[in-house]
């Protein structure tokens, strides 16, 4: 048994500086010649033990741990990728997550996005507080530890951070979070730590780094004990073209060894596959080569793997070397039938994301909120996907739709959209395709309401004001106020017995013709064939008559009738039940 490298994911909203730190951080030891320096991996960096231990002798003493794992292995291409379920049911391949902070910004949609995929994979991380040089009057010190800079600064910069800082501990405390800035931390196992840091200038990623070393040392060794002769086992990255090779896997190793010819078990939509290993290979940083060939490759690292029979394979999914195929297979199916291969014949919508892990993210998140899914995978946007969604929408409209997360929509089905009505609702975040999709239901209802409004008869209730008869026939005049629902031009009304009494011709509103009344209002109508005093009077209670049709017609359409609408609807139901 030995220790691994633990796997760091970056995460954060966009342009708070992600891909800066990590450029930071690889270019602190860019032009060391000593052993330790930091290694490009496919699809992630690896900075050796030595490297941090040399960037964290300008640290105070009771900052410094000794540390036993041979380095950090930071994740390149952050996001929900990082977060799949493929160790097990529940696991993730990041051990520990950087959530990256623009301190003068503070959280943005991707912030609270990222912490909920945080909490949902119970991965512990530490908040990074980026850009403190745009604090105002903040002064660099190019390389040095935070608090030795923050030492040097006035007082009144100092508190302008501290009151950043604690709108920080605020919005963490609000999503469930305890935490502090990393020096007054009393129980790093309660607290989340906040390091204020600058990408720019470089300062506070010595006391970064060693934080995340040190507190995966302590509360993650157990988690990092591997087999180091044991069978690889890592997660699919990308799917990538590469000239010359075909389709290749960028690939993260999590444990064990991968070797050339080694025989591969991985995932496609189909269900698992088996392959061997052609090539395996890293980036070539000093050579006209773009990639070195290796041997074999040991957990953690990041390595493209070239061999037959890759196109299908879905990023996100698990890659291992096989031992028993047949067991192997039956394994992984099972794990990933909810996500990859069940496709119900209920309505529902259709969904489609970059990976298996956003796939079961938007599955959840979708199905916590009460709309079915239908089908839901990794891939681009079709056109078959549009027309089964069509199938949908022509059993209920509003779950005929694509809901696409981070993925590429193809001409065919943009075309297909357009054609057949059928949205395509897109987005890079999962909340807000969500959001979109119950906006397009809200704007699609309203629509139909004003469509109704213009064709449908709706019911209405109203009553006949005593002392307010301006004309008794031919046409009877009076006032009425209505109780309920909508009076229109053209509507006809019936009394309790559910008899038609008379059409209303004309709505006057204070001397002004209106072509509709509603709720809570008094005004005046003008019925043909009603004869005031004899089939209505004072006090009367009349009611908008629907035809036969018109009931079922609501009966299919009531979510869109108000409170008022539906009582009065299912009086007219039973008042006019012995009629049809």
């Amino acid at each position: 048994m030995r220790i691994r490298s633990p796997i760091v994911a970056t995460l954060g909203h966009v342009d708070h500086g992600k891909t800066t730190i990590l450029d930071s951080i690889r270019g602190s030891n860019v032009a060391a010649k000593e052993a330790g320096r930091i290694t490009q991996m496919i699809g992630a960096s690896y900075i050796a033990r030595e490297t941090i231990d040399r960037m964290a002798e300008s640290l105070p003493g009771k900052m410094r741990v000794t540390l036993r794992i041979p380095g950090l292995l930071f994740i390149d291409t952050p996001g929900h990728e990082a977060f799949t379920n493929l160790r097990d049911r529940g696991g993730s391949i990041a051990d520990i997550a950087m959530l990256v902070v623009d301190v003068m910004q503070g959280f943005q949609p991707q912030t609270v996005e990222s912490m909920g995929i945080l909490r949902q994979y119970k991965t512990p991380f530490i908040l990074v507080a980026n850009k403190i040089d745009m604090v105002q009057g903040w002064k660099s010190y190019k390389d040095e530890p935070f608090l030795s800079s923050l030492a040097k600064q006035p007082e009144h910069v100092q508190q302008r951070l501290d009151e950043k800082l604690y709108e920080l501990v605020g919005k963490l405390s609000e999503n469930g979070f305890e935490s502090e800035r990393f020096d007054r931390i009393t129980d790093f196992s309660k607290q989340i730590a906040i390091v204020p840091v600058s990408a720019r200038s470089r300062e506070g990623l010595s006391e970064l780094l060693m934080l995340i070393a040190g507190l995966s040392q302590r509360f993650l060794e157990g988690k990092l004990e591997i087999e180091e002769a044991g069978r690889g086992r890592g997660s699919i990255i990308e799917v990538k073209e590469e000239k010359g090779m075909g389709t290749t896997l960028d690939v993260i190793l999590f444990d064990g060894i991968l070797r050339k010819n080694d025989e591969v078990l991985f995932l496609t939509s189909e269900g698992a596959r088996k392959t061997r290993v052609r090539g395996l290979l890293v980036p070539n940083v000093s050579g006209t080569e773009k990639f070195t060939h290796v041997e074999e490759a040991v957990a953690a690292a990041g390595v493209k793997i070239f061999a037959p029979g890759l196109e299908n394979a879905l990023p996100g999914s698990p890659i291992d070397v096989v031992e028993d195929f047949e067991r192997d297979r039956v394994e992984i199916e099972a794990k990933f039938k909810s996500v990859v291969f069940e496709k119900t014949g209920e309505a529902g919508v259709i969904v489609r994301a970059d990976s298996l892990g956003s796939v079961e993210a938007l599955v959840k998140l979708i199905s916590d909120a009460g709309i079915p899914v239908k089908d839901a995978g990794v891939g681009k946007i079709t056109r078959k996907d549009v027309v089964s969604a069509k199938t949908v929408a022509a059993e209920d409209r509003y779950l005929g739709v694509v809901l696409g997360f981070n993925v590429q929509i193809l001409d065919e089905a943009s075309q297909e959209s357009s054609d057949s009505g059928i949205p395509v609702i897109w987005s890079d975040i999962i909340y807000h395709l969500l959001e979109r999709y119950r906006e397009w239901v809200a704007a699609e209802k309203e629509k139909e309401k004003k469509e109704a409004l213009a064709h449908f008869t709706w019911p209405g209730k109203m009553k006949a004001l005593p002392g307010f008869c301006f004309r008794v026939s031919k046409p009877a005049i009076f006032g009425i106020q209505v109780l309920g629902g909508r009076i229109k031009r053209g509507y006809r009304l019936m009394n309790r017995a559910g008899e038609i009494v008379g059409e209303v011709r004309e709505i006057q509103k204070e001397k002004e013709k209106v072509d509709e009344a509603a709720a809570g209002q008094q005004l005046a109508i003008s019925c043909d064939g009603i004869h005031y005093g004899k089939n209505v009077n004072e006090n009367d209670i009349l009611y908008v008559y629907l035809t036969s049709d018109e009931i079922k017609m609501w009966e299919e359409k009531k979510a869109m009738l108000g409170g008022d609408e539906k009582a009065i609807f299912e009086e007219v139901k039973q008042m006019q039940r012995r009629f049809f």
